[in-house]
């Protein structure tokens, strides 16, 4: 059984949510750049059963409002600190992916009384020198990711991007990012000027910034390189930040997935919801 679909007003935004239910402890998940709150779809189903799991689609993303400004730190923050009021959920784990462990990073510095736990899934850590090449070096590299042609070109290229774990339910997912305009061309639903305000924060505000106001317990689960990319200066640089982050975040402890990719939500769902489930078996959860 799936979730169930919601909408609730938060500020000037008509946000939908999924909600799987559950009367254990709460936890938030927070989808990356693009996406929509379906990404946690293979997840939650194993953790559904001891926990309360709901999922928001951001400001710009999914059937949440197309906001034209809002894209900061602080008000992307205060946007799921307004899910977890309208909800009652006094205190959560809050787990983010990509883009959206930057996201929840954020709520967890800047409302640490609302977080039991936090989660950053292959995402959350940044390099120095983001913040330190000028603004227009970054938005020249930084460009939304290509999703021209009709939805079968757009599926056929991610059905070949991710052959090694695509099915009926990740094709269906990854639809609900997307939509077809008037000429038959699939674009992302969030809006290329509402990306590079999302770049915009990133540079200002990079993650490694909000490292020391962390005062929860965190998990951090970067994904492994897949098989033979091991050495690659990529993967180096992405061990480099993973460890800059565990060492600046007090208590925190990483837990690879190896062999995976960004996504990891798609390809290993189980081992991804079992390492929640032990992060979270230990919280200090306190009222909900």
């Amino acid at each position: 059984m799936g979730p169930v679909e919601n909408w609730t007003t938060i500020g000037d935004l008509q946000v939908r949510y999924l909600d799987w239910g559950g009367d254990g402890p709460p936890v938030m998940l927070m989808h990356g750049l693009a996406s929509s709150a379906h990404w946690y779809e293979l997840v939650a189903v194993h953790l559904r059963s001891k926990y309360r799991i709901f999922a928001a689609d951001a400001r710009g993303h999914g059937q949440t409002t197309q906001a034209y400004n809002g894209y900061d730190w602080q008000t992307l923050a205060e946007d799921a600190v307004g899910l977890m009021d309208h909800l009652g959920v006094t205190r959560a784990a809050v787990f983010g992916h990509s883009w959206g462990a930057t996201v929840a990073l954020n709520v967890a510095a800047r409302f640490p009384e609302r977080v039991s736990g936090l989660g950053l899934i292959d995402g959350g850590t940044s390099a120095p020198r983001i913040s330190q090449e000028a603004w227009e070096i970054v938005r020249a590299r930084v460009r939304p990711r290509d999703v021209s042609g009709t939805r079968e070109q757009f599926l056929d290229r991610l059905r070949k991007q991710l052959h090694f774990c695509w099915n009926d339910q990740i094709e269906r997912i990854v639809q609900t990012m997307v939509y077809e305009d008037g000429g038959g061309q699939i674009q992302d639903i969030l809006h290329p000027e509402n990306h590079i305000q999302v770049m915009r924060a990133m540079w200002e505000g990079p993650a490694f910034g909000f490292y020391a106001k962390v005062a929860c317990p965190t998990i951090i689960i970067p994904a492994g390189p897949r098989s033979g990319q091991e050495q690659s200066q990529r993967a180096a640089q992405k061990r480099e930040r993973v460890a800059a982050a565990e060492a600046a975040i007090e208590g925190s402890q990483v837990r690879w997935i190896e062999d995976t990719v960004h996504d990891i939500g798609y390809h290993r769902p189980e081992e991804l919801a079992r390492l929640m489930d032990e992060f979270m078996s230990e919280l200090p959860f306190g009222p909900r």
